[in-house]
């Protein structure tokens, strides 16, 4: 049974996202974490949206998150992808 998730990926968190993945300075853990936010991004052709960040992406964003050498808008995207992660309870 897939996982569901209400929260998506907002414009501005997709810019910074997209600018992510286009970034040649931009780290491996980076681009990850902004790949996942941006397939949260809503798809206005389908009813829901069912994706989630997956725990791989979901542990790279944690560390853009805690480094001191990722940019603020890394930290965007990264912030973005773990919104999207399924909570365990």
């Amino acid at each position: 049974m897939a996982k569901s998730n209400k929260e998506v990926t907002g414009a501005r968190a997709a810019s910074s996202a997209a600018k992510i993945l286009t970034s040649s300075k931009s780290s491996r853990l980076e681009k990850r974490a902004a790949g996942s936010a941006l397939t949260q991004r809503p798809d206005h052709s389908k009813k829901s949206n069912a994706e989630v960040t997956h725990k791989r992406a979901a542990s790279a964003a944690g560390k853009v998150l805690a480094s001191s050498k990722s940019s603020r808008t890394a930290k965007s995207a990264a912030a973005s992808a773990l919104a999207q992660s399924p909570n365990k309870r």
